[in-house]
């Protein structure tokens, strides 16, 4: 029987720092580095099939959180 050993992304990533300068290659890139962008890229591309489909193309969190910002504006400070 073997036992199963698991890394987490950050050990990987420090275990293929090491292997590339022992090896003298360049860095591997930092994990998660390019996560913002593709998730602005899925949004933008989930807009554009929207269109495509003749829906809007705005979604419902959006609109939930207009409503609960528009309610917001009624209060005065201090009341």
């Amino acid at each position: 029987m073997s036992e199963v050993v698991t890394m987490t992304v950050t050990q990987q990533y420090a275990l293929d720092l090491y292997r590339a300068a022992q090896r003298g290659e360049p860095a591997p890139p930092a994990p998660y580095r390019h996560e913002a962008a593709v998730l602005r890229e899925l949004r933008d591309y989930r807009r554009f099939r929207a269109v495509v489909a003749e829906r809007p193309a705005r979604g419902r969190i959006r609109a939930a959180l207009a409503r609960r910002f528009s309610a917001r504006r009624g209060h005065t400070a201090g009341c």
